[in-house]
């Protein structure tokens, strides 16, 4: 199955981490990964093993998004110019799409390879905040290059894009919560653990999402009954502490194939849910989705930074997926 996964919750529930075994998981299994670190801060490549230095070096995607939308354009007639593409640009004929087992100049510019136990993946970073970042824009802008690559991915048979997005609920200001197959809500069985889990179910269920709670940091069966109690069937599995994982965090890391068995089965729970949920991917609704977003943030602020009328960038007959994907990959780079 081709899935494109989100973690979210609220700081300091463990998604990160979560994220990192997720992936983990998946190398293990066989299966080709691109992750992304797409969080306020930057802690996957950490999560994922790298030392300090080679957390740092990661490249950041914002600092070459020049590249990315001028890579992305293509031959596309409805996009001018790269300098009027914003972050919810859609595809159209004569775009470039991306794929995630392929060599193309957006990789090359912004993902490196990290060796894990049983394979390897690419991973991607938005690029660490500064101060200086967050006095004049935000999370929002930083994050744009993400969500321009993924409305143009098209992610094939068993691959995986996996996101680590910011802490709580600011994914909402765009449309980067509607890209996923499936969403994982990382909650601790306390009342702030589940509060971005209510903030989540009520806006994503307008759009489809495809949402299911993971309990982390359980230590009973009263912790289990309370999750139950405050989300009910979204519940889909829980995880307990893991020595491997503190082992890992004081640098000490075992190889993957010890962490518990317990918690191997909660990993493959997952997969297994994402899997089942490849059957509801509705490529129309998909692309119709992106229209969306794309038109909202056209008229309330696009239109007026870039001097364009961006409605004019959707081309009606384009549906993202397989079809144009090969179109695509015939265009020279």
């Amino acid at each position: 199955m081709n899935m494109k996964i989100a973690f979210v919750g609220k700081g300091g529930s463990g998604k990160t981490t979560l994220s990192s075994l997720f992936i983990r998981h998946l190398t293990a299994n066989e299966a080709p990964v691109v992750a992304v670190d797409a969080d306020i801060n930057q802690h996957l490549g950490a999560a994922l093993g790298l030392d300090e230095a080679q957390a740092a070096a990661l490249p950041a995607m914002g600092a070459h998004l020049p590249l990315i939308k001028d890579y992305l354009r293509g031959t596309n007639p409805r996009i001018t110019s790269a300098d009027t593409m914003i972050k919810t640009t859609p595809p159209g004929e004569g775009s470039r799409l991306l794929r995630v087992c392929e060599d193309n100049p957006v990789y090359d510019a912004c993902a490196r390879t990290v060796r894990l136990d049983d394979g390897e993946i690419r991973l991607m970073a938005t690029g660490p905040f500064t101060e200086s970042d967050l006095g004049v824009s935000c999370y929002h802008s930083k994050v744009g290059a993400v969500e321009l690559c993924l409305n143009h991915l098209v992610d094939g048979p068993e691959e995986y894009v996996v996101v680590d997005m910011t802490a709580g609920s600011d994914s909402f200001a765009s449309g980067l919560f509607t890209r996923f197959d499936m969403t994982f809500l990382v909650a601790e069985p306390t009342r702030k653990g589940v509060s971005v889990y209510r903030q989540y179910k009520e806006y994503a269920r307008d759009f489809g999402v495809s949402l299911k709670v993971v309990g982390n940091k359980v230590q009973g069966q009263d912790d289990i009954d309370f999750l139950r109690e405050q989300v009910g069937d979204d519940l889909l599995v829980t995880v307990r502490a893991s020595d491997w994982v503190r082992s890992m965090e004081k640098g000490r890391p075992s190889r993957f194939e010890l962490l518990e068995a317990d918690n191997r089965l909660a990993l493959q729970t997952l997969q297994n849910a994402a899997e089942d949920s490849y059957a509801e991917r509705d490529w129309e609704r998909y692309t119709r989705q992106m229209v969306h977003f794309h038109l909202r943030n056209a008229e309330s602020w696009g239109n007026a930074k870039t001097g364009a009328d961006l409605a004019a960038q959707v081309d009606p007959a384009f549906v993202l997926g397989e079809r144009f994907a090969e179109a695509s990959a015939a265009q020279p780079a």
